[in-house]
């Protein structure tokens, strides 16, 4: 047993194993508790008692760390159970109803609700957490009303979620991406660069989110519905099931809520806009104070996000809440039964989010001590491969990276440094900054297909979508749209041309578009004969 824990590559088997699981049993609880159990061994060098610590340090540490409080994860779970609760009161107000009658008066088709999700994706650019809970929060009522499936809500949701955050120079991603890139520009002796300008100079060769984003629209103008998705958006339309399989769905709130008849569009736009607003303003607030300064990318690198939606929930909460006594006296079929059954109903409907999310938070550190990042980064790093297709490899390694470990922001902290490093050693300088963006790439295609990443299992949560689901369906898209952001990066690295790489990407966008109209026929709903 010892030599096998000595094999060099033993810290890839547990994340490897978690996704096969995951693939071949659909049950993302079973899976991540074997990866828990496998990864605790490894870490434990086999001893079993040494073995169950190692698993209660790794849920011990999701709420203390260090002695203190895990602000940060106690936090996300507190706002998921916030943004559950309000979301009960919202339905029991009659606020979802209500605007679902309001948005079908502006909103005219399926197409129409697909494309206002994803635009208002593009426009919640502010933290992708944020994005992912709101976002759904705000579109499931008419997505639902014109019978898109919760799959392809899940996907447009992701898809602007992250890889909007990761391009996004005033975000909270923006400055800490921002703050890695600074002493690499500065030790490659770009003086005249600014962290700043250097962010902006690498947006377009974020080859992965332009395409990823470039897809999503194809997905909608041309209802481009492949692999598992065709299955789930055929049951919506032909059926009317939008969740499909309702295992383990998150977010959804008991259907048997009892809901006010005299309800107001206001009920759930109000709540939901005080809840945005009061995220942004605590955002900017927490930022400055921590910081001590009042310059813009200054307060986002110091920003209290957590706190920031903590803050944001309760006064969503107490808006929802408002509306909900506001039309109570109307009706004398509510009373203190009724309010119990909101926060009962709100919170339980967010428990498999929370379980989900805790489990991934538990592997996450545990492969975090089995050193899979960084085996993965010593790879590239030890490569003596040419430097015309380094940007390729440096872009796969973050793929499996994030992947493997489910974490963008893992995989930027390590292979970030890694990645400048080889570039300045190598005196290619010019380089420097196409890798860097080709790492931030990578690793967001892989957080997007990693059923261990939180940002992923956040989208299915907003979309009340089972997560499983989610990751499946979005695959397909996500595989298609790295392959296609691979072969940009292998064009930029040989021929040093961003403009001819952009070209690159577009041509095989064309190609999947064409394709799509020969091969996939849009569904149509089957005729009552039928």
């Amino acid at each position: 047993m010892e030599s096998i824990l000595n094999w060099e590559y033993i810290s890839l088997i547990p994340p490897l194993l978690t996704l096969l699981l995951v693939v071949l049993t659909r049950k993302v609880g079973i899976s991540l508790g074997v990866g828990i159990l496998t990864s605790a061994f490894v870490v434990a060098g086999a001893d079993i008692m040494e073995t169950l610590r190692m698993i209660w340090n790794s849920f011990a540490i999701i709420f203390v760390d260090g002695g203190a409080i895990n602000t940060w994860n106690a936090f996300i779970l507190i706002f998921l159970s916030l943004l559950g609760i309000m979301t009960a009161f919202i339905n029991m107000s009659g606020g979802a109803r209500a605007f679902t009658a309001w948005a079908l008066t502006k909103v005219k088709s399926r197409k129409g609700a697909n494309m206002a999700t994803a635009l208002l994706g593009i426009i919640v650019f502010i933290d992708d957490y944020f994005s992912a809970l709101i976002v759904g929060q705000v579109a499931k009522p008419l997505t639902d009303k014109y019978n898109v499936s919760r799959a392809k809500l899940a996907y447009l949701i992701d898809t602007t979620a992250s890889p909007i955050s990761v391009i996004a120079p005033i975000s909270s991603w923006g400055a800490g991406i921002m703050g890695l890139v600074a002493p690499l520009i500065a030790a490659a002796g770009m003086v005249a660069v600014t962290p700043f300008q250097a962010f902006v100079y690498m947006i377009p060769m974020n080859f992965y989110v332009l395409t990823a984003v470039a897809m999503m629209f194809i997905v909608i103008l041309t209802r481009f519905d492949i692999g598992a998705m065709r299955k789930h958006e055929s049951l919506a339309i032909n059926d009317g099931q939008v969740v499909g399989d309702t295992r383990e769905v998150p977010g959804e709130t008991d259907e048997e809520l009892p809901v006010h008849q005299q309800g107001s569009a206001k009920a759930l736009i109000v709540p939901i806009l005080g809840l945005a607003f009061t995220v942004i303003i605590a955002m900017f607030v927490t930022g400055a104070v921590t910081g001590g300064s009042m310059d813009i990318f200054s307060i986002f690198e110091n920003t209290l996000v957590t706190h920031s939606l903590v803050i944001g929930g309760i006064v969503g909460l107490l808006l929802s809440l408002f509306y909900f006594f506001r039309y109570t006296h109307r009706d004398d079929d509510f009373g203190k039964t009724e309010i119990w059954l909101g926060v009962k109903t709100g919170f339980m409907a967010m428990f498999p989010a929370i379980l989900v999310l805790t489990l991934a938070w538990m592997i996450g550190d545990l492969i975090g001590q089995l050193g899979t990042g960084e085996l993965l980064g010593s790879m590239v790093e030890s490569s003596n491969m040419p430097t015309g297709i380094l940007l390729a490899v440096v872009f796969a390694v973050a793929c499996l990276m994030a992947l493997a470990t489910g974490t963008s922001w893992g995989s930027f902290g390590i292979l970030i440094p890694i990645t400048g490093e080889i570039m300045i050693s190598l005196d290619a300088t010019d380089l420097l900054l196409p890798s860097i963006a080709a790492v931030l790439a990578g690793a967001v295609f892989g957080d997007h297909c990693s059923p261990i990443s939180d940002s992923t299992i956040l989208s299915s949560t907003g979309a009340g979508c089972n997560h499983i689901v989610h990751v499946m369906t979005q695959l397909p898209y996500a595989i298609g749209s790295a392959m296609i952001a691979l072969a940009g990066y292998l064009v930029l690295g040989l021929t040093s041309s961003l403009p001819l790489a952009l070209l690159t990407l577009l041509v095989l966008l064309i190609i999947v578009v064409v394709v799509s109209k020969v091969v996939y026929t849009p569904i149509v709903k089957k005729s009552a004969e039928s």
